[in-house]
């Protein structure tokens, strides 16, 4: 029974993380899909270019709460006795990194998707929300600074294990998570290739968190 319950908790995780929050969004509210403007990704950032500050707010918030309400229910089967507490941060990382998938890989969208940033900051929230909250800071501090999305992203991710591994307050004993943590930045500088290249050749575009009210 257990491991039917776990089962069906893995495609439900699944599911929640494919929901393309741009895409729904833009089409319900702006009457047009953010997949066909822009850089095309159906994430977040492309919703700011699009759509503005608002709704790109609105997009984000979607995809953080999808990995934070994904990898939250192995807290909820943890208080059911269906898993137990030595096992709690194995299955938040499988059920977050399977939302995280999802965004990628959405069922709604054919397959494709989003880098998954927001989802996996959503996943890092609900597995510890003190070393998240700093890297949502790296994010902003590198975003304000450099104006690249993608760099931010990807120095935001690394963040994380690297706490966990340096820090002395958020040293951990949870090898399996420190593990995980380099793995999905791994996965974020595979799904910011392209943006890699671009920040090489200098063509990244840019993303202003504060603009002029010229502009």
């Amino acid at each position: 029974m257990e491991v039917l319950i776990i089962a069906l908790v893995i495609i439900l995780a699944y599911v929640l993380g494919s929901v393309p929050t741009s895409v729904w969004f833009g089409r319900a509210v702006h009457g047009l899909d953010v997949r066909e403007y822009g850089s095309g990704n159906p994430g977040a950032t492309n919703t700011f270019r699009v759509l503005g500050t608002k709704a790109g707010i609105i997009v984000m918030l979607g995809d953080v709460i999808k990995g934070l309400l994904a990898t939250s229910i192995a807290t909820l089967l943890m208080r059911a006795q269906i898993i137990n507490e030595p096992n709690l941060i194995t299955y938040k990382l499988i059920f977050g990194v399977v939302a995280v998938m999802g965004h990628i890989f959405s069922v709604f969208l054919n397959f494709k998707g989003g880098k998954g940033v927001a989802t996996l900051l959503g996943m890092m929230i609900a597995i510890h929300y003190e070393v998240a909250l700093l890297c949502i800071l790296v994010f902003i501090i590198t975003l304000l600074v450099s104006k690249y999305v993608s760099l931010a992203s990807i120095i935001g991710a690394l963040a994380f294990p690297s706490m966990l591994v340096f820090v002395p307050r958020f040293k951990t004993s949870e090898t399996l998570l420190i593990i995980f943590g380099f793995f999905l930045f791994i996965v974020i500088l595979w799904t910011h290739n392209k943006n890699i290249k671009r920040l090489i050749q200098g063509d990244e575009n840019k993303t202003y968190l504060i603009r002029s009210k010229k502009e």
